[in-house]
């Protein structure tokens, strides 16, 4: 089912099937986000949870079993519940069951709320402790806008532009198994601020920030000035991705947590920048992306 939300600058529009965001217009009707194109990627913006990326083979071990999730987790495949909806806000929320548990074997409650603030759309993750034991996990957000937004453009109209001058050396992506080789990185940035938008930059996948300065970030048209502004600060890293087939979107994705690095173990709970939340108690991580 799709809910729609608006006020005065725009609207935005989610499923109750993962939690996933599926428009996202300013006030004269321009969709900023991806539609979901299954020739390039079929997604849209999907939730990340219990895990960000791949681990190795699908395959981890937790508390001294073997459990199986695909990439990005399990939330982005359930139903989720809608608990609270406003003309300009919306919650749903996806609680742990003995089919979650077969895949990840925790008590949870994870709440999603989407709510327009002015201009500007705040993608809000709650996750609730509701069992009697830590509990491990990554979440982000996989967010893709149109890339080129209006007729006239290209894809090399645009540029990633983050606030504050950049060093950045990313970790490259062994494409053979989805896992991050932190060992190995390519430098993309020389202290600056842009990176020019072209296609064969993602043809070995995402650019990974697993040190950003920068705690917000842009897409935009040197062209026309339209993209959008993320605010990530709730998030360590970033992760800016387009499909390898020529695809004409650009995901800017916050990250609490990543694929499991070549150099890590199967064991859970020894993943890179996990949050691990004490029984009754809750996190909250949110992005905010404004309409440019």
């Amino acid at each position: 089912m799709i809910l729609k939300i608006q006020n005065k600058y725009g609207s935005a529009a989610v499923d109750t099937l993962g939690a996933q965001l599926m428009s996202f217009q300013n006030a004269d009707g321009l969709e900023h986000l991806w539609q979901g194109d299954k020739t390039y990627w079929g997604g849209r913006a999907p939730v990340l949870f219990p895990i960000v990326g791949a681990l190795r083979d699908g395959k981890t071990q937790i508390k001294g079993e073997t459990y199986e999730m695909r990439q990005h987790g399990i939330a982005r495949h359930l139903p989720f519940t809608v608990t609270e909806q406003k003309e300009d806000s919306v919650t749903l929320t996806l609680t742990s069951s003995e089919d979650t548990k077969k895949q990840y074997p925790y008590d949870f409650a994870l709440h999603m709320t989407y709510r327009l603030e002015e201009d500007r759309l705040v993608n809000e993750f709650r996750i609730e402790n509701t069992g009697d034991e830590v509990l491990p996990f990554a979440v982000g957000g996989h967010p893709a806008f149109n890339c080129p937004m209006v007729e006239g453009e290209s894809f090399e109209d645009y540029v990633v532009e983050f606030e504050k001058p950049e060093t950045a050396r990313c970790p490259m992506i062994d494409t053979s198994c989805a896992l991050i080789d932190f060992h190995n990185r390519e430098t993309v940035m020389e202290y600056e601020t842009t990176i020019a938008m072209r296609h064969d930059l993602f043809y070995k996948d995402a650019l990974i920030f697993d040190t950003p300065r920068s705690r917000k970030v842009r897409l935009v048209s040197r062209k026309t000035g339209h993209g959008v502004e993320m605010d990530f600060t709730d998030f360590c890293y970033l992760g800016v991705w387009s499909a390898k087939n020529d695809a004409p979107f650009v995901a800017l994705e916050p990250w609490v947590g990543c694929a499991t690095g070549k150099d890590e173990d199967d064991e859970f709970t020894h993943k890179r920048a996990l949050t691990f939340l004490k029984p009754g108690k809750e996190a909250v991580f949110a992005f905010r992306v404004k309409a440019l």
